[in-house]
């Protein structure tokens, strides 16, 4: 199911002077045809249907919400408009008719020259995310290679078995890419070595993916990540960020679906985007969408994790608006 931007969301104090706007007073709502001009278009996946199935807490189906609102009181520092899509809601357990229209979504902003940010939701999303982007550039006929840079602390690359759940959508990714003889380009940033098993590792090896563990995902090691990404974007051409909240801290992001241990740090979350977006300009890499997977608001405190959550959509929307 499909429901249109409730711009009721978006509230938050009005400072009545000169150059004091914050982000609800700026959000317009975005409809299927209308052109972007290469604006931030924000939309929601309410979905844990995939967490579920994967055994872990629920709750993540509400995180579109939470997000809008960490969102909404932040101070504006943006150049050009950001939109909100409205939300695809997972129905009756019905996940991969969400992914399908998540897809379908994602696509029609694309085409509308719109940059999607996904607000999830289970990192389930990521499967429809990268069939939007794939459906567009099938459309406009663009032979053009997709990269994905993951933030997380699992590689989600099991196989379904026999059902597709929030653990699945890189391998999903990397069947279709094999099926369609196009190169499985995929960097995971931040994993946990004991939340993935040795067969995980090893098909990653296979795949030829690029990793760090968290505990080489630090500022100090900036230097040698920014030259792994130079040699990850001379192979692609669109990049597809996502970014699963549960690579952070525990005691930064505790709203997640599957708590971390150690985890990385927003400050090198932070720099990394700039580091990203600055290898895409060198490497003429279009950074073509984003989103923001597993925020779960029932196990967040003091909304933590939805503020970080905002924090990092602020500053990809920067990118985007450059």
């Amino acid at each position: 199911m499909f429901k249109p931007a409730d711009m009721s969301q978006w509230q938050g104090r009005i400072d009545d002077v000169p150059d004091a706007l914050r982000w609800h007073q700026t959000v317009k709502s975005w409809h299927e045809k209308q052109n972007s001009d290469n604006a931030t278009v924000l939309l929601g996946f309410a979905c844990d249907e995939g967490v579920r199935r994967n055994h872990g807490r629920l709750g993540a189906k509400e995180g579109p919400t939470a997000i809008r609102h960490a969102l909404s009181n932040l101070a504006w520092h943006h150049h050009s408009a950001v939109f909100d899509g409205g939300d695809v809601i997972c129905e009756d357990q019905q996940l991969e008719a969400a992914q399908r229209q998540l897809a379908d979504k994602i696509t029609a902003i694309l085409n509308n020259n719109g940059r999607p940010l996904i607000l999830g939701g289970g990192h389930e999303m990521a499967w429809g995310s990268f069939l939007g982007l794939s459906n567009h550039l099938q459309q406009t006929a663009a032979e053009r290679r997709i990269g994905i840079i993951n933030l997380d602390a699992h590689f989600d690359l099991r196989a379904p078995t026999p059902h597709t759940t929030s653990g699945t959508p890189f391998r999903q990714i990397a069947e279709q890419c094999d099926a369609q003889q196009q190169p499985f380009n995929y960097m995971v940033l931040g994993i946990n070595p004991l939340a993935n098993t040795k067969s995980l590792f090893e098909f990653a090896k296979t795949q030829n993916v690029t990793w760090r563990d968290d505990t080489n995902c630090t500022r100090e090691q900036l230097p040698s990540i920014t030259q792994q990404l130079d040699h990850f974007c001379q192979q692609i051409d669109e990049l597809y960020l996502t970014i699963c909240l549960d690579v952070f801290a525990p005691h930064i992001a505790p709203g997640v679906s599957a708590p971390s241990t150690i985890g990385i740090e927003p400050l090198f979350a932070l720099e990394l985007i700039e580091r990203i977006k600055q290898r895409c300009s060198q490497h003429r890499v279009t950074w073509r969408m984003s989103d923001i997977a597993e925020m779960n608001p029932i196990y967040d405190i003091d909304q933590r994790t939805a503020r970080l959550a905002a924090r990092l959509i602020d500053a990809t929307a920067k990118v985007y608006n450059r």
